[in-house]
């Protein structure tokens, strides 16, 4: 089956950052986008939005900072600057051709001359991003947009957060000029909402005042184009569109749950096809959890004694090395825990990207569809009732 495309939704949202009007000048300050994961954001900006952006003439430089969670964040940004740059000086360059045929670029058959060499980018005392893509859009006349995916993750260091006043300060550099011959745009997408959106409202983020706005997520133009794709295809059992719908809800709009779903369905009596999917929709919901949660099982009960204390917060968790909390722990474990020992276990639930630091003694969990399934376990269980912030200190 055909990967669904968004082309409409693609088509506009390429335009209010590039073509703004009134209403959307805004998004130049920056434009965050919040939604759980796999629910499809990758898969809509990489091949729906990159696109649409590029058929307008804009360069375009994406970064994922899941592609490697124990990598520095800046470190992979800096990265993909200097391989799209890099792509920029290439004779032959797609890009190139690109601007060349949308923007009349001429930039003969050698591709960019930069005033600076690539590894100075990012690098101490080297060329700041500001003047390199200032340089850039003064060569290619035209806009750069930075796509920045799980963009949350930066925040899990100073150096990341050293790296996103460095986008501000390029995006200050280059927008506000009168005769700019392009505009520099920074996306950020995150699948923690909270963090997300904190990003825009705190003044100490970089992107304070930026806009944020929730992922527009799939709905039931992609399940009936599914139910399309799987009829044509022979799937003897099909459900109704409602029903299917209301289980791709359920499983919190992610298409790889539905297929799942979906194809857990055909073992079935297609009579019994509207009356099973449901079932097999809550069973899977419980299962997409487990996949995350049995990392947690692995690294051990400190780990879970932790992990709880920060998935119970309906906030930011902090007070996660009190005394109180040493003594919480002791009694799960069993045993004298000592803060050295909850530094090492946090850092290992940080490298199995079960958590995310916020910042100095402030933690979150990365993926909030885990954190409910926690939450659900434990009220099964008969757990405290959760903590807000200001309990957790």
């Amino acid at each position: 089956m055909d990967l669904f495309h968004r082309p409409a939704l693609a088509e506009q949202m390429a335009k209010q950052l590039l073509e703004p009007g009134l209403l959307d000048q805004g998004l130049r300050s920056g434009l965050f986008l919040s939604g759980l994961r796999r629910t499809g954001k990758t898969t809509f900006l990489r091949q729906d939005l990159i696109p649409a952006l590029e058929a307008k003439g804009a360069i375009v430089i994406y970064v994922d900072l899941w592609a490697d969670t124990k990598a520095d964040p800046a470190t992979l940004v800096h990265a993909a600057i200097r391989r799209a740059l890099a792509d920029l000086q290439a004779p032959g360059s797609g890009v190139l051709g690109r601007l060349a045929r949308l923007k009349g670029v001429d930039v003969g058959a050698a591709g960019f001359k930069f005033g600076f060499q690539l590894n100075e980018v990012g690098a101490k005392g080297g060329v700041t991003l500001a003047q390199a893509l200032t340089e850039v859009i003064e060569l290619a006349r035209t806009d750069l947009v930075l796509i920045v995916d799980e963009v949350q993750q930066a925040l899990a260091g100073d150096d990341g957060a050293q790296m996103l006043l460095a986008i501000k300060a390029a995006r200050d550099a280059i927008n506000p000029r009168p005769d700019t011959p392009g505009h520099f745009l920074f996306i950020g997408t995150g699948s923690h909402r909270a963090q997300v959106v904190g990003m825009t409202l705190q003044g100490k983020h970089a992107f304070a005042g930026a806009t944020s706005v929730e992922y527009p997520t799939l709905d039931g133009d992609y399940v009936a184009y599914v139910l399309q794709g799987i009829a044509q295809e022979g799937a003897p059992v099909l459900p109704s569109l409602p029903v299917a719908t209301a289980a791709f809800n359920l499983l919190g709009r992610r298409p790889e749950e539905l297929i799942r779903a979906l194809r857990q369905l055909q073992r079935e009596d297609p009579a019994e096809a509207d009356r099973l999917l449901p079932v097999i929709a809550s069973t899977l919901k419980g299962a997409a959890a487990d996949v995350e949660l049995r990392k947690l099982e692995d690294l051990g009960v400190l780990a879970g004694a932790i992990f709880d204390r920060v998935a119970r917060v309906e906030g930011d968790a902090t007070g996660l090395f009190t005394a109180d909390a040493l003594a919480d722990y002791a009694a799960t474990v069993g045993r004298e825990v000592t803060a050295d020992q909850v530094q090492r276990v946090s850092e290992e639930l940080r490298d199995a990207n079960l958590i995310v630091r916020k910042g100095h003694g402030t933690y979150a969990v990365t993926d909030p569809f885990v954190q409910q399934a926690w939450r659900e376990r434990k009220m099964l269980a008969g757990p405290a009732a959760p903590q807000r912030s200001a309990d957790a200190g």
